[in-house]
């Protein structure tokens, strides 16, 4: 069947009429809605049961291609994150070209190709049409899933884990995840590092034969084309596709709980709560309600201007910035509000937040809030129409979702009709401020017992499994001055460190394919020279003389004084720890934490210019396994840690060797040791702060 589309659409433009004298106490009245023709489709259906939208544009001569395999959620089970890795492995070779010569045809005509579980996406000039659609069909329908190319998907991903693991964000959407949906939902499963290390080459391939079908695929081309010619061309390279029966899982659907609990992730070198109130939505899309549901959360939630923000940033000063969101699933959905805020406002974060849940639920809404979510929605749904694949989107989730034909004509006028009354019943429905998961990341030393007040409170790690508090108690007794103490005699003892009057240090590491070498050294007491390079040019450096220092990069060179002279006196020393122990820096025991599987004792230490810093030792080696800093970013305070392994002996002192140190909330760099001289002769001239 071949047939035409005309999408027309009503625009609602709220204009202000010309009057002598204009009340501005009054919002304007919005004009008569007139339509506006967005664009047409063709479509066709294959034999094989392949859906296809042809969308023209002529106003650029560029084509694009969207495959969507419109299959059911599935669970991954014990090898989460297979599906994440489908996409990645179909781009890594198919049975006529390697990855390289796939890459290589790709960028020689200019085009773009991308593979993802459900989806084939490739675009590029219109001259090329057919030979970019046969490398998309290449991608689609031959990847040969190598397994050196698992091998290296895999180390990144595990790299990625580790370092997620250390943030906040990261933390929280798994805590989300878990409790909202459940482990045994397709939305609440979390990627670990077993999971990741389950997955073969054969998951990967029984996944793409089994849903990679054409009965239950669309097919939108968008852009410079000729329709009879690309329906000839879509036959040519799609009508060989087998058809197939696809498994059709169900699961049962979430429920919210029965009142409002509390959750939180303890990290105790938080400075910030990360803090989320959500809950499972039932919301489909397309549904009576969802148009309402957008209006209400834009006014509670959705821009800058909404009543979160305004609340908790701009009057409030608690953070730079809280925001809801609620949107259609035809599985399920949830809602969610959230902030990041200090540790010492979490709890009135939380009351404010509720707060204006509340109000909502009230209908404590002015005409003016309205007026503004709507024009908002309306105008950004009016800049969609400006893009080609609109039209093909809209025509993709009216076949996808079965909307009515209208839906999309219809609907700014559905924006512009909802009312007060509207948002106050909606709001009524979906907001609940006594059957939800208040979820938090941070420091629970500072802020558990306030959250107390808002349900029962339950302790989870970054996974989001259930932990009891008590084991991660301290020994009673135990003094940070003991955990340096054993830290010293660990790596050597006392006697061996302060035999130590000089450590020269050679590293090696790599970044977006640079190799950086970095040189340390360090005499005692307290002097030391800091040099990072890239292809032999000193890219940084930092010097201490034992009294001032200087720093020197291209972000320009700086004298260090004062309070950081007084820091850096500190951290220059060969081994902090006994500077600790000698000049009574302020060191407090503060935690025991899981380390990467094993417990260690967390020390705060308080050094002179009042920065703050935790330092993590094994309970059981004694050994530094990590250190944690707080800097501040211009999205707020931001913790960042580096990780010590591999302790080996030189010159009677064990050091770590590897090292793994941040380069920012979500990646680190991979630090090896490559040579330690100790007590070698050093010319001090190299102290020498200019």
């Amino acid at each position: 069947m071949n047939f035409k589309n005309i999408l027309s659409l009503v625009l609602t433009i709220g204009i202000v009429g010309a009057f002598a004298q204009v009340d501005r106490s009054k919002l304007p009245e919005a004009a008569t809605p007139r339509p506006i023709n967005i664009g047409e489709y063709e479509s066709f259906e294959l034999k094989n049961g392949l859906k296809v939208f042809i969308i023209e544009n002529h106003k650029l001569p560029r084509v694009s291609y969207n495959l969507l395999v419109d299959r059911e959620p599935l669970l991954e089970e014990d090898k989460v994150g297979y599906l994440g890795m489908v996409g990645q492995m179909m781009m890594r070779g198919t049975e006529t070209r390697t990855k390289e010569q796939l890459d290589e045809e790709i960028d020689f005509i200019g085009a773009s190709v991308f593979a993802g579980s459900t989806n084939v996406f490739a675009s590029g000039l219109s001259k090329y049409q057919e030979k970019i659609l046969e490398l998309m069909t290449d991608v689609a329908f031959n990847p040969t899933f190598p397994e050196e190319e698992l091998e290296k998907i895999r180390k990144q991903t595990l790299s990625g884990l580790a370092s997620a693991k250390e943030d906040p964000g990261a933390i929280a959407g798994n805590l989300n995840q878990a409790l909202v949906f459940g482990k045994n939902h397709p939305y609440g499963e979390i990627q670990t590092e077993e999971t990741t290390n389950n997955i073969t080459v054969e998951d990967l391939k029984a996944y793409h034969s089994t849903y990679f079908k054409p009965n239950i695929s669309y097919l939108a081309i968008v852009g410079d084309v000729d329709p009879k010619q690309m329906k000839k061309m879509v036959k040519t390279y799609f009508g060989s596709w087998e058809e197939g029966e696809v498994p059709m899982p169900s699961y049962e659907t979430p429920q919210a709980p029965e009142k409002t609990k509390v959750g939180i992730v303890n990290r105790s070198a938080s400075v910030q709560s990360v803090i989320n109130i959500t809950y499972p939505v039932v919301l489909p899309v397309g549904s009576e309600d969802a148009i309402k549901v957008r209006v209400m959360n834009q006014i509670l939630g959705g821009s800058f201007s909404g009543k979160l923000n305004m609340n908790l940033r701009e009057d409030k000063g608690y953070t730079y910035g809280s925001r809801s969101s609620l949107s259609s699933d035809e599985l399920v959905s949830r809602f969610n509000a959230n902030a990041d805020v200090r540790n010492e406002v979490t709890d009135s974060a939380v009351v404010q937040m509720i707060y204006e849940m509340e109000q909502m639920r009230n209908g404590e809404i002015t005409e003016e809030e309205l007026e503004l979510a709507k024009n908002s929605i309306s105008g950004s749904f009016s800049q969609s129409l400006e893009r080609p694949q609109t039209v093909a989107n809209f025509a993709l989730n009216t076949a996808i979702y079965n909307l009515p034909e209208d839906y999309y004509n219809t609907y700014l006028q559905k924006v512009q009709a909802v009312t007060i009354e509207d948002v106050k019943a909606i709001a009524q429905k979906y907001l609940s401020t006594e059957k939800a998961h208040i979820n938090i990341v941070g420091k629970a030393s500072e802020v558990a017992e306030k959250l107390k007040q808002f349900g029962e409170l339950t302790y989870y790690d970054t996974y989001g499994n259930e932990v009891d508090p008590s084991l991660s108690k301290l020994p009673e007794g135990l003094t940070a001055e003991t955990v340096l103490k054993n830290y010293i005699e660990a790596i050597g003892g006392r006697e061996k460190v302060e035999a130590v009057n000089s450590v020269k240090m050679k590293m090696e590491a790599s970044i977006m394919g640079q190799s950086l070498n970095m040189e340390s050294t360090r005499m005692a007491p307290n002097k030391m020279l800091m040099e990072v390079k890239m292809g032999g040019n000193v890219m940084q450096k930092q010097v201490f003389d034992g009294e001032k220092g200087a720093s020197s990069g291209m972000q320009g060179s700086k004298k260090i004084e004062g309070n950081e002279a007084l820091d850096m006196a500190i951290s220059s020393s060969i081994v902090e720890e006994t500077v600790y122990l000698d000049k009574n820096v302020d060191v407090k025991l503060t935690s025991v934490e899981n380390i990467d599987g094993n417990d260690a004792y967390g020390l705060e230490v308080t050094m002179p210019s009042g920065k703050k810093s935790i330092r993590y030792y094994d309970t059981e080696t004694g050994f530094l396994v990590r250190t944690t800093n707080t800097i501040e970013a211009p999205q707020g305070a931001m913790t960042l840690s580096t990780d010590y392994s591999d302790y080996k002996e030189y010159g009677g002192i064990l050091f770590p060797t590897g090292i793994k140190q941040p380069m920012n909330a979500q990646m680190k760099m991979d630090i090896k040791v490559t040579e330690i001289l100790v007590n070698e002769e050093i010319d001090e001239s190299i102290f020498n702060v200019e």
